[in-house]
């Protein structure tokens, strides 16, 4: 099962700071996270980065080890 992190605005709106989701690749496992949290949480990752093992991945299709981690990091403010 891959680790989730939310980070900031993602932790808020999925209500939690990590959880464990089985997926075998990126898109089930987005899909998966808005089914779970909702309409709240789908917006966040609509504007948020996904790290895989500390790389940006958009691709949908990229397979997950059981043991992945990933981040999910909303655009953060300031300067």
């Amino acid at each position: 099962m891959a680790t989730v992190r939310y980070f900031a605005a993602a932790a808020e709106a999925a209500g939690i700071q990590s959880e464990r989701v089985d997926a075998d690749d990126l898109g089930s496992l987005l899909a998966d996270l808005r089914s779970r949290h909702g309409a709240e949480l789908a917006r966040v990752l609509e504007r948020s980065s996904v790290l895989h093992e500390g790389q940006y991945v958009s691709d949908p299709a990229l397979p997950l080890a059981h043991d992945a981690e990933l981040d999910v990091l909303p655009p953060f403010a300031g300067g």
